[in-house]
């Protein structure tokens, strides 16, 4: 499976939608906190290895730096990541509806 079309795992979905704005590593944690009403709670750890990895595939990028906190950014790549999870996990729930609604027409 092609890296663009690879599922995302929740917690790097999150993170990208929450770089739509520049944001740091806790202020990245608190958001997508409050983006799930709680139920996604993501540790220093998870945030600074995903970011690292964002970085390398270049689906994210850090700003120049203003004072302790490096802040990143999504990148257009990025930005098709999110588009293409959307479209993935639309897919998702609407096959699901056809099935267990009794609508399946294939």
């Amino acid at each position: 499976m092609m890296e663009e079309k690879a599922p995302l795992t929740e917690g790097v979905y999150y993170i990208l939608l929450s770089l739509y704005e520049p944001r740091h590593g806790y202020g990245i944690m608190q958001f997508v906190s409050e983006l799930s009403n709680g139920r996604v709670e993501l540790g220093p750890g998870t945030i600074y290895g995903a970011i690292k990895t964002l970085v390398k595939r270049k689906w994210i990028v850090a700003l120049d730096e203003d004072g302790r906190k490096k802040e990143y950014v999504i990148t257009d790549a990025g930005k098709l990541m999110v588009e293409n999870e959307m479209k993935r996990l639309h897919e998702l729930y609407h096959n699901g509806l056809l099935i267990t609604k009794g609508e399946n027409q294939l």
